[in-house]
């Protein structure tokens, strides 16, 4: 996306789809309600479904600005040609939401987040760019961790003896940030889950597309890491909350599979040879550990581990859900 950033306009509301159409009409019914407040215009890159979902969209939001990518492209695909999409309309856009189809944003969500983009926090380098809500799951009152730190040996270790929740509560040792006081301020963190983010015009021009290698999972971490490489910070607006459905890695080999690989790989892009060695070498202490307790989609996440080819770009599944966006499971 090119020019300058617009200081009026709409707020784009950018969704991916990919056989969505279960989840889309409460997705398209909530949006009036978070959106409150705030001009804004739904963009959504559908990755080929076969559900009917275009023709869904067509029928509830006759308005929306619809891009069929033609294949199953991935997320970052499609988060970026809906935000190209977007950028072509007249006077362009202010801000982006980018939002899984499976979010329910709660009455003013969406203009909690755009207000907190650009801000400078006190006693931090840089501004808020990317911005996020609390996200609750499916019953409305449970509380989702998702807040992370950058991957880390250490940290990997951590989770891989202690767990993600209770490792959590020491920065060293573990990814996941579950300290509640953290929830309850507006938390800088390295990179937050995708499911429901802000993105201020700046920070998009100043980063550029999502990358793409990332078929699904890690893309949101990368976003937000490069973000930070850049002076954008990643920030939770607490007033602002949503409750997310959910993806369907926690029980699905394939996926998890994915999610893992796609950690080590990202890892790898950020730091050298003999680092990468020995935090693929926690991660697969973690995975074997969980696959001797007899869970499956640990085990074959420590099969993938072990292979030659593992940090190759990894293909997205075919013919299972998507679950686009940031994953909970852990």
């Amino acid at each position: 996306m090119t020019g300058p950033r617009p200081a009026t306009g709409p707020v784009a509301v950018v969704a991916v789809t990919w056989n969505s159409a279960a989840v889309l009409p409460q997705f398209l019914a909530s949006l009036p309600a978070g959106m409150a407040g705030l001009e804004w215009r739904l963009v959504v890159a559908d990755n080929d479904s076969a559900d009917g979902t275009v023709e869904l969209l067509r029928s509830l939001a006759p308005e929306a600005t619809i891009v069929q990518t033609g294949r199953n492209a991935g997320y970052a695909a499609g988060v970026n040609a809906a935000l190209a999409a977007a950028a072509a309309w007249a006077g362009g856009f202010r801000a982006a939401l980018v939002c899984n189809p499976d979010v329910r944003m709660r009455q003013g969500c969406a203009a909690l987040l755009v207000d907190a983009l650009d801000a400078a926090p006190p006693g931090v380098r840089g501004r808020v760019g990317i911005s996020v809500p609390l996200l609750y799951e499916e019953d409305g009152h449970t509380l989702l961790h998702s807040l992370r730190r950058e991957s880390r040996v250490g940290r990997a270790l951590g989770e891989a003896v202690l767990g993600n929740r209770r490792a959590g509560r020491f920065p060293r040792w573990s990814e996941l940030v579950t300290d509640p006081a953290a929830y309850e301020r507006r938390t800088v963190a390295d990179w937050a889950t995708g499911a429901l983010m802000a993105l201020s015009r700046d920070c998009l021009d100043a980063c550029g597309d999502w990358d793409e290698s990332f078929f699904l999972y890690s893309e949101e971490t990368e976003y937000c890491l490069r973000a930070r490489d850049r002076g954008f910070l990643t920030r939770l607006e607490p007033a602002a909350s949503a409750t997310h459905l959910g993806g369907d890695s926690r029980v699905s080999p394939r996926l998890w599979t994915l999610l893992t690989l796609n950690r080590v790989r990202l890892y790898r892009r950020r730091h050298g040879a003999a680092a990468t060695a020995a935090f693929r070498a926690a991660v697969l202490l973690r995975e074997t550990s969980r696959a001797a307790l007899g869970r499956p989609a640990s085990r074959a996440a420590a099969r993938a581990l072990l292979s030659r080819s593992a940090l190759r770009a990894v293909p997205g599944p075919r013919g299972r859900r998507q679950a686009p966006g940031g994953c909970q499971a852990v």
